[in-house]
């Protein structure tokens, strides 16, 4: 059965307050596998960020592009804050996902 694939922006962590990391993909439920599993090269594998603790849906792929390079540009505060507006105990939200 096919999943619809719908842009999305998200942020994984490693912690609670730890090392926070800002992407985008058109399937969030495979790219959510993908950081979990350290099958991700570079920053999110170094740092062991596997916790999917934010994410937005958008209608196309140029929406989340420009609404990651915003929140990219922005400061950790900001991140954070969009965090625990959404989830106050930084749960991984991937059962949501998956779904």
């Amino acid at each position: 059965m096919a999943r619809d694939i719908q842009p999305c922006v998200y942020i994984m962590a490693n912690r609670k307050n730890g090392t926070i990391y800002v992407g985008v993909t058109s399937d969030i439920a495979q790219r959510g596998w993908q950081h979990r599993q350290g099958l991700v090269d570079g920053f999110t594998r170094q740092y062991c960020c596997k916790t999917l603790v934010w994410y937005e849906l958008h209608p196309t792929m140029e929406s989340a592009i420009l609404r990651e390079k915003q929140l990219k540009a922005g400061s950790r505060k900001k991140k954070i804050a969009l965090i625990v507006e959404r989830n106050p105990d930084w749960r991984d939200l991937y059962a949501e996902v998956i779904a």
